[in-house]
This record gives C-alpha cells, structure tokens and sequence, in this order.
C-alpha cells in the first residue's frame, strides 16, 4: 500500500558532519554516489576522496579531541565481505541488517561504547543495494521471530538499528528509505519486517513511501528528565512522539522502546507522562508494539563513557548492582532482582493500563 500524504513535524535537530571520507569503492558504488550527491545538496564542504579503500588514522594525542573529531565525522566505506553474512539479533529480531555503524549522537549512556571499537566515528556502508538483493535466503531462517509462537506474526525480522540509529543520518544517506522501499516492494519468499529505532525525528521523507505495512518504526523514548539530561544532540522527546504519531498516521506499524529505563527521583510520575504523551498522538487502530529495556552497563563500558563523558551524572556503581554473567564470561551490571522487579511490574501494569492496543515484545 501507498501511505497517504500527511504533513510531517519540522525536524528539530539534522547532523552535518564537519568531515566525510570517501573511500574508491564506496564512490564507485551506486548507492555511494547517492550519498554524495545527498552530502552536497546538504552543503557538506569538507568531503575527502581516497585514493584507496583504507581510511586514515584518527586518533589524537589528546584523547578528548579525538573523541570529539570522530564524533564529527563520517565516513562512506564498503564493508568487508564478513559483514554481509546477518548475524542474530535477540530479543530483538532474527537478523541484523546494518546500513551504518556508529551514531552522532551523544547519549551518555550510549551501548555502542561497549559494542564499537576505535574512534567512533559515523561509518556508513555504501553496499546497501548488494545488501537488499542478498536477503531472500535468510527468509523463514531466524530463531527469534519467524516461526515462533509468540511472535511469529511478525515474519522473519531484520533489524536495522542495532549499531547505528538510521534516522539520524537519513538526510545525508537516503539509506531508510531505500530498505521500506525494498522491504515494502519486493517479492518476497515469506512475511517480512524491517525494524528500525531512533531517537531522532526527520521522518518527513518516509511518510508517502510504499512501506506495505512491512516497516516497523520505533522511537527510543524515555521519562523527559531522563532525556534532557543524558541524551545530548538527540531530538527531544517531545519531537519524537510527535515523529511517532506522523508515522503512525502513514500507516506504519510502529513501536514504544522504553529505554534504557532507569528508577530516577520520580520514576513513576514520570514515565507514567511519557506513556500518557503517546497515547494522546497515536490514531485509533494503530499498531503498537512496546519493548522495555533495563540501564545496564558492563566493565568496558563504563571504562570508555568516562572517557567520553567525564563529568557524566549517570549511575554507574557496581557495589548498587547485580553482576551478570553471560555465556562466555562478558559481565553485565543490571539492577539488583528486587528494583527489577518493582520496575517491570508497574511498567507492564501502566503500559496495559494506559496504551491497551499495544504488544508488549519484552522486558530485559
């Protein structure tokens, strides 16, 4: 289906990138050469070239400035074979289906911190066309959606987002758009959908594309005392849940990710707000999904936002958590059972109580 043509809200915050770097083969690429063109129409004046396919070192002797020019910075490249072969994504999606890694974004708490080594500099893939083509044979393959009794209504299930939020970069890539096209258009051998989160809220270009139903928007929200505080260079709140109800009203479906919640002076009242503020926008009928996702942190993690963030508020005291141990000894520091539980049974009741139409995916 063609989503009607609707009046999307202004964007409130669009990132221009002080330097790009091109490597040969990403240029050569068709869906590189739509990234330049978009870099310019944009007004990005400082765009490099390579001569090569490697990219220049970015570290610094000063830590901070590095860290703060690699924040600054994107660069289109062709990943390495490797990449193209999807990896599982739970408890989110079957596949990961990766147009970038890296985000400019500078949210205090950021997981890539413990996900993304180097500089962490906005990479994206210029391959994103070889990508699309090569998704059929993972059709009807995944473990955490497809043929599965909870979820197994959502198809097989690609995952945009997991190291990069797509929107953010959507009007310098075109990259979003191009996957709803695909995912909206083609013939697939199986149900379909495409997932993608953002705290960003430029959606005006996806709103009249031919989605199908086979695009899950969701928007990262959280209490606004939260996100004023620990979520710098995002869209505000505000701005998102109004992008949610936009693209709501397009005929998306779309999803709630509460995350990563954190039992702040006035939780309740607060959240509580926020599940109220989207309930106001989104129009009869529309199909909501809600994921709640934990503040957790693990030793590396901490190690590096430190780096990047030293004066950072955010709590990050072992001795005030629980240590958990995955299968390969990474640790994870979560909060102890008992706040865990107080949380997840007011987020379940309030969610049920104020946003009834919504599917409640998971809680971790």
């Amino acid at each position: 289906m063609t989503a009607p043509a609707l009046e999307a809200p202004a964007p409130t915050r669009l990132w221009t990138p002080r330097r790009v770097l091109v490597t040969r083969s990403a240029a050569e690429r068709p869906h590189g050469q739509r990234v330049l063109a978009r870099l310019e129409a944009a007004g990005v004046s400082d765009v490099e070239l390579l001569p090569g396919d490697r990219l220049p070192s970015l570290r610094g002797d000063d830590d901070r400035a590095a860290f703060m020019a690699a924040k600054d910075t994107m660069a289109l490249v062709v990943p390495p074979p490797s990449k193209r072969r999807l990896q599982p994504i739970p408890p989110s999606a079957d596949f990961r289906l990766d147009l970038a890694e890296g985000c400019p974004a500078h949210c205090q708490y950021c997981y890539l911190a413990g996900s993304l080594s180097g500089p962490p500099i906005t990479r994206v893939w210029a391959d994103l066309d070889e990508v699309l083509d090569g998704l059929d044979p993972y059709v009807g393959q995944g473990r955490i959606t497809s043929g599965t009794l909870e979820r197994g209504g959502e198809g097989t299930t690609f995952e945009a987002s997991c190291y990069t939020d797509p929107l953010a970069i959507e009007h310098l890539t075109g990259g979003l758009a191009r996957m709803v096209e695909h995912f909206g258009t083609h013939e697939w051998p199986g149900p379909v959908q495409l997932r993608a989160t953002t705290k960003f809220d430029d959606v005006a270009g996806l709103l009249g594309l031919p989605h199908g139903g086979r695009t899950r928007l969701r928007f990262s929200l959280n209490a606004a005392s939260v996100g004023r505080r620990f979520e710098g260079a995002t869209s505000t709140v505000d701005a998102r849940i109004a992008a949610l109800g936009a693209v709501a009203r397009a005929g998306y479906p779309v999803g709630l990710t509460i995350a990563p919640i954190m039992p702040v002076e006035g939780w309740r009242e607060g959240y509580g707000a926020l599940l109220e503020a989207v309930a106001a926008v989104l129009p009869a009928g529309t199909d909501l999904t809600v994921e709640c996702i934990t503040h957790r942190f693990t030793p590396g993690s901490k190690e590096t936002l430190l780096d990047w963030y030293p004066r950072t508020k955010l709590e990050m005291d072992e001795s005030r958590r629980t240590t958990k141990r995955g299968r390969f000894g990474s640790v994870k520091h979560v909060y102890p059972k008992e706040t865990m539980a107080e949380l997840r049974t007011w987020f379940e009741a309030a969610v049920a109580d104020r946003l009834p139409q919504a599917r409640f995916l998971y809680w971790t």
